[in-house]
């Protein structure tokens, strides 16, 4: 949820032709084409459920859909909940322990291994009264105890991980009921990384509400901290992905952080050159976003990045460079979600069909579950 706002969603397909610009693999003394083959696919989700209607039976619908396709693992991009509790409109959950068992039984019931990046709405605005007041870094510490305790996947089949094992990050310490939060230095478990079949993929802790430099009770040491993580371990993935050959790296997190002047009411606005927020808010993004350009330059083979938080389905291609100059081989991609006051509208996934040997790796395909279609 960006910057602590609630927002309706029309389901937008901003689709730009993939069209990315990679190192050629010899094929038959061949640049590599795109076909209509692929070895395997991935499926992708986020913010949901936001309303009782969304958890049942939405999201089980949803999680039945994904079953019944041949799945190598699907990855939720955050937000298991609305950005306000009981008192939203229509009414959530607040981010008690419950939150998170429910959570996880969902993604232990996917068949293929299952991840999952945290979201602002389970921990960053969980110090908001109408999600109970808690405090948003212990949330953060109880789901990395649920959900990232060992270095596997969840699902009914497991996936191995690579875990950001350092203590860079920061974890909560009860303190007196009064007076500043004790925290100490504790791991990011919750950043992953793996490689399949010639592709690297990556969640990191990125999060809406300015990366917890706004809202309720922001807290720019717990950000600093985590962003120096998620900078580290975004450049590990690539070193990484180099050093395999990989053909295409995936990142994936939570937070919509803004490429340009275009969209104020979803997401930061910023200089695409610079990449520095332009809109007066606390930037929580930029460091991050040039790190992203740099390394995505480097790279030069497709770069995806799949996020939710603004409730927008699209697919596009709104990172430049310095110069100005749109980086062909990076795309985003933002997941389908929210839009709570519709019922089962949005309560979606995304295909993504990848192949290591073609010239774009990834294709996506929005995936519209029949039993949570409702506009007909």
């Amino acid at each position: 949820m960006h910057r602590g706002q609630v927002k309706g969603t029309v389901i937008g397909l901003a689709l730009a032709a993939v069209a990315i610009v990679v190192p050629a693999i010899a094929v038959a003394g061949r640049t590599p084409t795109n076909d209509k083959s692929f070895q395997y696919a991935v499926g992708l989700w986020g913010d949901l459920p936001y309303s009782a209607v969304q958890a049942d039976p939405g999201v089980p619908n949803l999680i039945a859909d994904m079953n019944n396709q041949k799945l190598e693992f699907s990855v939720h991009d955050g937000d298991l909940k609305a950005g306000n509790g009981p008192t939203g409109n229509p009414p959530s959950v607040n981010c008690d322990d419950t939150l998170d068992a429910t959570a996880l039984g969902w993604l232990n019931s996917l068949d293929a291994p299952a991840m999952f990046t945290p979201g602002d709405n389970d921990w960053t605005d969980c110090d908001r009264p109408s999600n109970g007041g808690f405090n948003s870094l212990e949330r953060l510490d109880h789901e990395r105890q649920v959900f990232f305790s060992t270095s596997s996947s969840l699902g009914r089949h497991t996936l191995r991980q690579e875990v950001q094992t350092d203590p860079t990050c920061l974890g909560y310490v009860s303190g007196p009921a009064t007076g500043p939060t004790v925290t100490k230095p504790t791991a990011c478990v919750e950043n992953r990384r793996w490689t399949l079949k010639g592709v690297t993929y990556v969640t990191l802790n990125v999060q809406g509400s300015c990366n917890n430099l706004c809202d309720t009770a922001p807290n720019p040491d717990e950000y600093a901290a985590r962003n120096a993580a998620d900078i580290a371990w975004l450049h590990e993935a690539f070193l990484e992905a180099q050093a395999r050959r990989s053909a295409a790296v995936m990142i994936i997190s939570q937070a919509d952080p803004g490429f340009d002047q275009t969209d104020p009411t979803r997401a930061p606005l910023r200089d695409p050159k610079t990449l520095a927020q332009t809109d007066g808010q606390p930037d929580g993004f930029q460091s991050f976003l040039v790190a992203l350009r740099d390394e995505t330059i480097a790279f030069g083979r497709p770069v995806a990045y799949v996020h939710g938080d603004s409730h927008y389905f699209r697919i596009d291609k709104p990172l430049l460079d310095s110069t100005g100059k749109r980086l062909e081989n990076f795309t985003r991609v933002e997941t389908f979600g929210d839009n709570a006051a519709n019922g089962l509208n949005d309560v979606q996934w995304v295909k993504a069909l990848v192949d290591p040997h073609s010239r774009d790796v990834f294709a996506f395909q929005p995936q519209i579950v029949p039993a949570n279609t409702v506009a007909q």
